[in-house]
This record gives C-alpha cells, sequence and structure tokens, in this order.
C-alpha cells in the first residue's frame, strides 16, 4: 500500500497548453561520441527558440543495462542539454519489430534497461516508453488468429511494468505512454499490419481495466500527429476516420476519456505530449548533392517559407489545446537520406534554411503569450522590479515581465507606461532629482492577448 501512495503522489498535475507548454524538437544527431559535437548540435537547437530535445534510446533482447558506446553519446547528449538549458525527454522502445518484448522475461529485462538509463543520469525525468507500438515496424504481432488486437494488450503489459520499475529510481519522473503513430489500417493479413490509434487507445484502455491495475500506466501521453503529406498541414481534421492529426484534439480527448476515465488512469485529463511532428522541405539545387537517394513521391515537401508557416500554425493550434504539454518538432537538423526526413530548421550541412528565424520567433511567441489568442485562456504576467541608484539625473526602475505585458510603472505619483517583452528586462528612466526620504514604486501589468488579471509588483527605497 505503500507503494501505491508514493506512485499516486508523483503523478504531476494536468499541464495547460499556453506560453508553459514546450517547444522542443526530436533530433538525435546531438548524440554524438565527441561531446563538443554534442554541444555544438544542442546549440542549434537552442538557436532555433527550442527548450526541449526528445532522444532515443534502444533495447535488444537480453539487454539490461546501456552499453558502453550508448553510455558515451547518451552522456555527452546529456551534459550538453544540461550547459545550454535544455530538456530532455528520453524515449525507450525495442529496436524493431522483430525484438517485441513479448514474455516475462523480455519485459523484466527492457525494465532493468530502463532503470539502469535512469540511474546513470540523475537529471533525466522524462521517459516514453514505446514508440509507435500501433504500426508492425515497431511491434509484431498486432493481430491474433481471429482478427483480435493483440499489440495494445502486450504493450499495456510493457508500459505498466516500466512504470512500476521507472518509478522506483525517479520517484517525480514523468512517464509517457502511447507515442502512437497518427494512422492505421485495422485489418490483419494486408501486408501491413497496424492499428489506428483510436482502436489502439480504445483496446488499450480494454486491457488496463482488464488487469485490475489500482496505479496508473503513465503520467502523460505521447502521440504523433503528422499529415498524410507535408504539403496538407496541419490544420486538416478526420472527424469521420480513425486517424488523428493536430486538428482532432477533441477527438483525442475524447478517445482517452472513453479508455481510462473512472479508473486510477487519467484519461480526459491526461496531459499529451505530441513528440513528433514534421513538415518537409523542398531542396535548393546548391545543396542537392548533400543528400542522396530518392523522395518518396507521398512526401510532397513544401517551400521553407511554407513550412515555417505551418511549424507557426501548429504552434498556435497547440498553445489553445488545454491539456497539451508541448510540441516537439521533427527534426532540427535534415537527415541525409531523401527517404527519410528533411524537416528540420538546418540542411544536412548545419547551415540554417530560411525557416530558421520565423520559427524561433514562433517559439518565442509561445512563451510570451502572444502566439495566438485562445477561447477562456486568461494570462497574467508575474512581474519583477528592482531600481537603480538615484542620482541628480533620476531613478531608473528595471522591470521584467514572465509574458508580454502592457505596463504601468508609478514612482510616488508619477506613472509612466509601455509594452514589456517576455522575460525581457525593460528599463524605464523617471527624471529628475528625488527628494531625500521613502519612496515607492508599483508596477501593473497585463498581457496584450489573453488578457487575463494584472500582475502586479511593488518595491520601497531611499533616496538621500
Amino acid at each position: 500500500m505503500g507503494v501505491v501512495v508514493v506512485f499516486l503522489a508523483c503523478v504531476p498535475s494536468a499541464f495547460a497548453g499556453g506560453p508553459f507548454m514546450m517547444v522542443g524538437a526530436a533530433e538525435d544527431v546531438v548524440k554524438a561520441q565527441d561531446y563538443a559535437f554534442a554541444k555544438a548540435e544542442m546549440d542549434k537547437a537552442k538557436l532555433a527558440g527550442l527548450d526541449t530535445i526528445r532522444l532515443t534510446q534502444t533495447w535488444t533482447k537480453g539487454q539490461t543495462a546501456l552499453g558502453p558506446n550508448d553510455a558515451i553519446t547518451l552522456g555527452n547528449a546529456m551534459k550538453a542539454a544540461q550547459f545550454t538549458g535544455v530538456r530532455v525527454i528520453l524515449s525507450l522502445y525495442p529496436f524493431g519489430s522483430s525484438v517485441t518484448p513479448l514474455t516475462e522475461q523480455d519485459r523484466l529485462d527492457f525494465t532493468q534497461f530502463a532503470a539502469d538509463v535512469a540511474k546513470r543520469y540523475p537529471l533525466l525525468h522524462d521517459f516514453i516508453i514505446g514508440n509507435e507500438p500501433n504500426l508492425n515496424r515497431f511491434w509484431l504481432p498486432q493481430f491474433g488468429g481471429s482478427g483480435e488486437d493483440l499489440a495494445a494488450p502486450a504493450y499495456e503489459l510493457l508500459l505498466a511494468a516500466t512504470y512500476d520499475a521507472l518509478k522506483v529510481v525517479r520517484p517525480h519522473s514523468t512517464i509517457y505512454g502511447g507515442a502512437l503513430a497518427p494512422r492505421g489500417v485495422d485489418k490483419p493479413n494486408t501486408g501491413r499490419d497496424t492499428h489506428s490509434p483510436t482502436t489502439f487507445i480504445a483496446d488499450l484502455g480494454a486491457a488496463y481495466k482488464t488487469s485490475g491495475r489500482l496505479i496508473p500506466i503513465m503520467d502523460a501521453f505521447a502521440f504523433h500527429p503528422y499529415p498524410e503529406t507535408s504539403a496538407t498541414g496541419p490544420s486538416f481534421p478526420h472527424p469521420n476516420g480513425t486517424a488523428i492529426g493536430l486538428a482532432d484534439y477533441p477527438k483525442l480527448v475524447g478517445l482517452l476519456g472513453a479508455a481510462f476515465d473512472g479508473t486510477a488512469q487519467k484519461g480526459s485529463a491526461l496531459p499529451i505530449l505530441y513528440d513528433e511532428f514534421g513538415i518537409e522541405t523542398q531542396l535548393p539545387a546548391d545543396k542537392a548533392s548533400l543528400y542522396t537517394g530518392t523522395e518518396p513521391a507521398t512526401t510532397k515537401p513544401v517551400d521553407e517559407t511554407v513550412q515555417a508557416q505551418m511549424y507557426l500554425q501548429a504552434m498556435q493550434m497547440t498553445f489553445c489545446q488545454p491539456t497539451v504539454m508541448g510540441l516537439l518538432l521533427f527534426h532540427v537538423q535534415d537527415e541525409p537520406a531523401l527517404s527519410a526526413w528533411q524537416s528540420g530548421e538546418y540542411y544536412v550541412d548545419g547551415t540554417p534554411k530560411t525557416s530558421l528565424y520565423p520559427v524561433r520567433s514562433a517559439a518565442f511567441g509561445v512563451h510570451r503569450g502572444i502566439v495566438a489568442a485562445c477561447p477562456s485562456l486568461l494570462l497574467t504576467p508575474k512581474l519583477v522590479i528592482t531600481t537603480g541608484k538615484p542620482d541628480k539625473t533620476g531613478v531608473k526602475v528595471f522591470l521584467t515581465c514572465s509574458l508580454d505585458c502592457n505596463y504601468t510603472v508609478t514612482l510616488d505619483n508619477r506613472s509612466l507606461t509601455g509594452l514589456a517583452v517576455g522575460s525581457t528586462p525593460k528599463t524605464i528612466l523617471f527624471k529628475g532629482a528625488l527628494p531625500a526620504g521613502l519612496h515607492r514604486v508599483t508596477a501593473q501589468g497585463t498581457v496584450p492577448v489573453n488578457t487575463g488579471p494584472a500582475g502586479t509588483a511593488s518595491k520601497s527605497f531611499r533616496s538621500r
């Protein structure tokens, strides 16, 4: 019973989209044998305005600890993130469907592997378990002989066991389940056995209820809301189908609610992380030689201006989705094979695309609270004020608003107004010598978008 209490106490409260959501990327290029290279790659992510990096670490049968080479590359990435001020989310999953952990021993090995990784990196607190288990590429079998879903129940067992193992090592960690692909066929023996997220979530909930478990299997839900093609973009909904994209947020919340509400596992209130979303770009002629292979006809890449617009739109949509905790772009830097992803803000050689600074501006707009106006979202900035030493020219007041704010700063009976950029110190000069004695500065600020109650701050000081 004591263990149950600890687990329940560590489940994080619901996130609320808005300016506190993560804006990051899924990017493994930062996992490098050379720390200087890893740090340089992490710096690129930071320059792109990104605050979070999702890394991956794969498991294979019989493995119970991180291998020595992986320990170096993952360790360099973790160190680089620490010194760059970037949050790391680690995705742990089987190397491929040929090593799906289906037996009790395989699950035990996987949980020991996950626990070993957690023990090695004390600053790591976010773990995604599995990767697209609704696809045959990462999980087999998907179906039984009668067409029943075998993937979701087997994944539920792995997720539950890994949740328990990681909570022992890192009680205050966030464990993400799902990491589902946005589409699936839901028919066995098609040559590509897959489940749609609509079916998989329902079956995952059924497996959880059947297990009789009295504690959660996840603290948040990871999802990959890729559009059908890069040209489709994020705003295309799927109201009558089983696919799920960014525009289908109400459907996703409803599915989680139907699957888990009324149990020990959060459902409709479960925080959601979109941990992969990518829009591929066309290649300029002077960069084509850096890439290999052939672009699939189904990709339909767009020009860099459109990519930036679609990433902005994705951030705007996510910002207004109340239980979403973050959006991670796939990638920071292009992959060299055209059969893979050219969805970064940098080309494969590390030089920036024209989309880099618009994406950076959009990410900053999220954290400044101005990227989108959302129904029912009311924001209040936190204000901090300090004062300089008064002299014969006057006194400087330094104001920092956590979000963009329209401010009024009052010194005794004089007031000055203006606009302060979120998290950027603003210097406000009250001209003229002050009389000796006690003086008081007050500040009030309201955000220009999603305006809620004003934030306030005050400070007293003496002049001689």
